[in-house]
């Protein structure tokens, strides 16, 4: 049993981060700046993640063995991803460890169906969405909802995996299958002008900070970039801090939180999903914001007062993919690009590898 954790969180104090990759090595590398050490925990000894921590515990996320070991070593931990097993969390929080955000975020997040039941239930709307565990179902959830259809696994899937349109009623048993038999959820399509986000932040305190939206363009699923910040009315940006105020307060949150939305051509906004992490359209915000997302969840889930979320620049944040990094040089050559890369080793099309901010004044 962990001790009693004493809030705010000292300099000199140990978080623990489930989980290696790039979005859990930026965060080491804020808890680093604020005087933190950071223990990672994570399934390969060569991580982004594992090679910025002072510590690394290499375990797959529920061998308790090592969670217990994560427990004896810090009192506070935070995660990078959402896919995490609820199960490790209910783990640590039953020995005394804050783990933050908290398992009602993480269980939501976790279910497609469960996240979009809970966004309208709290005043955000989404697209018309209906369940099926069977092929019979799915075809059924189809003709209901109304071709072409957006079939996705209620659980994991991330850059366009675990998704399939489907163009016809009939069409969907065949979708089913090829979604691997798993229940899913069947949206309806959304006819959006543009696709925004928004990152947001709420303390120990219920506090909250809310970044400016960012406007996002995607290639196969996968972020290419992101403008911010994005030209918005008020009316839209009053919409989206609404959306992040009732979605923080009703997930009772602590930390960071990406939120990502749909623009309709009324000016509508509906929310598309919600991330319980730091999240890659809030990338710009390490070199166009006072405090940069990274910094600010660390600050959140230690107890520290949040910081200012006013942007100091425009950006142009752009995914590097694949042998794109391997152009380092070009980039770091460039007095507006700012370059960050990964540390990950090799590269393969797709893979995330590093991201450029590419900076103008406001």
């Amino acid at each position: 049993m962990s001790a009693p954790l004493l809030l705010p969180l000292a300099p000199g104090s140990t978080i623990g981060i489930l989980g290696g990759g790039q979005l859990g090595r930026m965060l080491a590398l804020a808890a680093a700046r604020l005087g933190f050490d950071v223990v990672v925990l994570e399934r390969k000894a060569d991580s982004p993640a594992g090679r910025t921590a002072v510590q690394l515990i290499v375990a797959e996320y529920d061998d308790e063995a090592a969670l217990a070991e994560l427990a004896g070593l810090t009192g506070l931990v935070t995660y990078e991803f959402e896919n995490v097993p609820a199960a490790s969390v209910a783990w640590l929080a039953a020995r005394g460890v804050e783990v933050a955000p908290g398992s009602r975020a993480l269980a939501v997040a976790q279910d497609r169906f469960e996240e979009k039941t809970f966004l309208n239930a709290h005043g955000a709307p989404t697209v018309a969405f209906a369940v099926a565990n069977t092929p019979e179902e799915a075809m059924d959830a189809v003709a209901r909802i109304g071709a072409p259809a957006l079939m996705k696994t209620r659980r994991e899937g991330y850059d366009g995996k675990g998704q399939r349109w489907v163009e016809h009623a009939h069409a969907a048993a065949g979708a089913f299958e090829a979604l691997g038999g798993v229940p899913v959820i069947v949206e309806a399509a959304a006819s959006f002008v543009r696709e925004l986000s928004l990152i947001a932040a709420r303390g120990r305190d219920g506090s909250t900070a809310i970044y400016p939206l960012g406007e996002n363009h995607h290639e196969q699923g996968i972020l290419r970039r992101t403008l911010a910040p994005a030209q918005a009315a008020p009316a839209v940006a009053g919409q989206a801090e609404r959306i992040a105020t009732r979605v923080l307060a009703g997930l009772d949150y602590v930390g960071v939180i990406g939120i990502e939305l749909f623009e309709m051509a009324d000016g509508r906004l509906l929310v598309n999903e919600i991330a319980p992490r730091v999240h890659n359209s809030g990338h710009w915000t390490q070199d166009g914001c006072e405090v940069d997302q990274f910094e600010q969840h660390i600050r959140a889930v230690a107890g520290w007062p949040l910081g200012p979320t006013r942007a100091i620049a425009q950006v142009e944040m752009l995914n590097l993919l694949g042998d794109e990094a391997d152009a380092w040089a070009k980039y770091a050559a460039e007095p507006e690009t700012r370059l960050h890369l990964y540390g990950k080793r090799g590269s393969r099309p797709g893979r995330k590898m590093g991201h450029i901010n590419r900076v103008k004044p406001l």
